[in-house]
């Protein structure tokens, strides 16, 4: 497979983008709150270098990604601007700089933090750059689902890293992540499933159409929504988290209900390739895709508060679990 031949040498900014930036600051968030919400850590310098190896892990795995799907991501309008299809960067050079990379990140957070939140750190970049890049993407619409695990390591890594093991509660943080990973992406689907179709991608509005999609986003909304109560059982979340759970999640699901009861994904992908351009009929496809990143920004910036800002109250139902 090959990509592109770069016609100028990469600026700076060409391997910043390789890194997938948007991406890396949802993980380093997730991750910084899963931290925070242990009950030990590290020295500040050490945490703040095992931070940066874990924003260094998540690049490394987007630029393996961009590197193997630079044939798709040429012919999809959502993609088609990232380096190596543009031929900024040259696909070797993509390969090059995430194995360095992964391979750095794996090291700096075995240095600052310890083997075990080292060996989450590599598997979770195989996880993504192997088994769901290069294994899963092109060949099931169940993808997202397993694939979704690798971004949901990161609060688990930050715990670890705090902690030197792993626990019920950062399980739980792993596992609200993962439940929310099929609706987040699965409504991106919708309204760019002519960009999958074009590329010859399964998601799961090409593979089983946009009907059973609504459907399944649904499904995943009514077991996310109420699992993210889950912290507040443990006594890992307090008043302040229950309460961004519970109405944030009330938000959720009445944008699910919409997606279910609309003809969104049925008009073909947006015409634009921004995005979030969208058409007329898709638009609760957009607006719960859009919505759910700040839903899961607002749980764990909700740790953050209680666990690092004495924001913390206890509620009746902590340690029930």
């Amino acid at each position: 497979m090959s990509g592109p031949v770069a016609s100028t040498p990469a600026e700076w900014r060409d391997y910043i983008a390789l890194m997938k930036p948007r991406v890396m600051t949802l993980v380093v968030f997730t991750a910084f709150a899963g931290y925070i919400a242990a009950p030990s850590g590290l020295h500040p310098f050490m945490a703040v270098i095992a931070l940066f190896a874990l924003a260094m892990g998540a690049g490394a795995a987007g630029a393996l990604n961009m590197a193997y799907d630079a044939d798709i991501d040429a012919t999809m309008r959502r993609t088609r601007l990232r380096p190596v299809p543009r031929g900024l960067v040259r696909q070797a050079d993509a390969y090059g700089f995430g194995l360095v990379a992964a391979a750095l990140s794996v090291l700096l957070m075995a240095l600052a933090a310890n083997y075990l939140a080292a060996g989450l750190l590599a598997f979770s970049i195989f996880f993504y750059a192997v088994i769901y890049t290069m294994v899963l993407k092109r060949r099931t619409p169940q993808n997202i689902v397993i694939g979704g695990a690798a971004g949901a390591f990161p609060p688990m890594i930050g715990w670890t890293a705090a902690t030197g093991g792993i626990t019920l509660d950062s399980a739980i943080l792993f596992a609200i992540i993962f439940l929310w990973t099929p609706p987040h992406s699965w409504a991106l689907a919708l309204y760019k499933s002519g960009d999958y179709a074009a590329a010859d991608v399964p998601m799961m509005p090409v593979a089983k159409g946009a009907k059973r999609t609504r459907l399944e986003i649904l499904v995943y909304s009514l077991i996310l929504t109420p699992f993210a109560l889950a912290p507040v059982f443990t006594g890992l979340g307090g008043a302040l988290y229950g309460g961004v759970s519970v109405f944030g999640g009330l938000v959720f699901l009445i944008l699910a209900w919409r997606i279910y009861r609309s003809r969104a994904g049925e008009a073909g992908s947006a015409e634009e390739g921004a995005l979030y351009a969208v058409r007329a009929g898709d638009k609760a496809a957009r607006d719960l895709f859009a919505y759910s990143i700040g839903y899961l920004a607002a749980l764990f910036a909700a740790l953050i508060a209680e666990h690092a800002l004495g924001a913390y109250v206890a509620t009746p139902l902590g340690g029930v679990m």
